[in-house]
């Protein structure tokens, strides 16, 4: 958690319920709100004029998103949408601004955060340059393995699913089921009862 809950609600935070599928802020929007995720997972997504979506990450409780507008003023890079009935917690932007320049272990918290989310889009990046398919869920894989992201600690079940991934690697999902399948064959992955653990 970047932020402990009762420090945000010492500050003014408020919680909001979001249904499932609905749009939590719009790519292109102004910001307003620091936001963090208490129940529920939001996909943070780009949407072309097709409709077509690229994921760039699944947010769980206890992670923020949309944060980048905070810093730089901007308007936000991408949609953030609740994949389920979820909780957030969120507080005006200039009392976010406030809080960290009076908390420098926040502060530290984010700089840390937002170095490793360049670093996942490097390797992300990287992967896309290798044409195999192969690669790239690999990539996102061990990234997401290493991070304990998206991935159930007691079973090493992969909690996303084949179109997630296909929207995050870039890749057609009839793509990413049989480079996983080629990826099962080889001893790389498991595939059992349609889940897959890594």
């Amino acid at each position: 958690m970047i932020i402990d809950i009762n420090t945000l609600l010492a500050w003014g935070a408020v919680y909001k319920k979001v249904g499932r599928n609905e749009v939590i802020f719009s790519e292109g929007a102004e910001c307003s709100y620091y936001n963090q995720l208490v129940t529920g997972t939001v996909k943070w997504v780009n949407i072309d004029e097709e409709g077509k979506e690229y994921i760039q990450t699944i947010i769980e409780p206890g992670e923020c998103f949309g944060e980048l507008p905070l810093f730089d003023d901007g308007l936000y890079a991408a949609s953030a949408i609740a994949e389920e009935d979820v909780i957030l917690i969120r507080l005006r932007k200039t009392t976010f601004l406030q809080l960290i320049k009076e908390n420098n272990e926040i502060h530290f918290a984010f700089t840390k955060l937002l170095a490793k989310r360049v670093r996942f889009k490097f390797l992300l990046l990287k992967s896309i340059a290798y044409h195999a398919p192969e690669v790239r869920i690999s990539a996102l894989l061990n990234y997401l393995k290493k991070e304990n992201r998206n991935f159930c600690t007691n079973c090493n079940q992969l909690k996303l699913t084949r179109q997630q991934i296909a929207d995050m690697t870039g890749l057609r999902v009839e793509t990413v089921i049989r480079s996983m399948r080629m990826m099962h064959d080889k001893g790389d992955i498991v595939i059992e009862k349609g889940k897959v653990y890594y």
